[in-house]
């Protein structure tokens, strides 16, 4: 589990088979690597990989075929950079929200603006993740934990306003427009889906949006 508090960036790149080299930026190597050992879990851009080898300046880690599908992984250059975040530690201070990371699907940089505090962002996403999408809601994008400002339901877009901190640390003022990202959802999210619809022979619980579940539809069906 992490918190979308990005520590470092670094570089990826494939070693072959299932094995990627990840190398952190020289300036970061000692907030990432001095208690990183083999089998510890690292966010590379928001995905969940296990250390196979710690290295002086980085790890060895793997990604499966599937990984590489439903992420963006597979598609990062040399030259490019990912974020780096390692597990949460049992009473470390959770200063974003709970990232699980495991992607939900692959979202793209519709819009950027540079504002008097932050940059305002806009990306779409697909039909997965959109329906857990809610404004004030949380998102990681590329591991980056974010407060969802705007959501628009018909375009699945939705805004987030980055603070120059996180936009500077973070390989979010690399993205270009139509660039690809990562997203996941919050895990809550999820949660209260699955426990709604479940045990329920209900049609109109079970084919419900996230959209109508308002307090009285709630209370209509003996939630509340």
């Amino acid at each position: 589990m992490f918190t979308g508090l990005i520590q470092a960036l670094g570089t990826i790149r494939p070693l072959g088979g299932d094995a990627w080299q990840i190398t952190c930026v020289l300036e970061d190597t000692a907030v990432i690597l001095p208690d990183l050992s083999i089998g510890d879990s690292v966010a590379v851009d928001g995905v969940c990989l296990t250390v196979m080898e710690v290295l002086p300046q980085g790890f060895i880690a793997a990604a499966s075929p599937e990984t590489l599908r439903r992420t963006t992984l597979g598609q990062q250059t040399e030259d490019g950079f990912v974020n780096l975040e390692t597990a949460l530690r049992v009473g470390s201070k959770l200063g974003g929200h709970f990232v699980m990371g495991h992607v939900d699907g692959i979202g793209r940089l519709q819009a950027v603006e540079q504002t008097a505090t932050s940059w305002e962002m806009i990306f779409r996403a697909n039909e997965t993740i959109a329906r857990y999408i809610v404004p004030k809601g949380s998102i990681a994008v590329n591991g980056v934990s974010l407060t969802i400002a705007e959501y628009d339901s018909g375009s699945m877009q939705f805004k987030v306003a980055v603070i120059p901190l996180t936009y500077i640390h973070t390989n979010l003022h690399y993205l270009r427009l139509g660039s690809q990202v990562n997203l996941e959802a919050d895990i809550l999210g999820k949660y209260v889906e699955k426990l709604i619809h479940s045990g329920t022979t209900d049609d109109s619980v079970a084919h419900t949006s996230l959209d109508e579940l308002t307090p009285t539809f709630l209370t209509e069906h003996g939630y509340l």
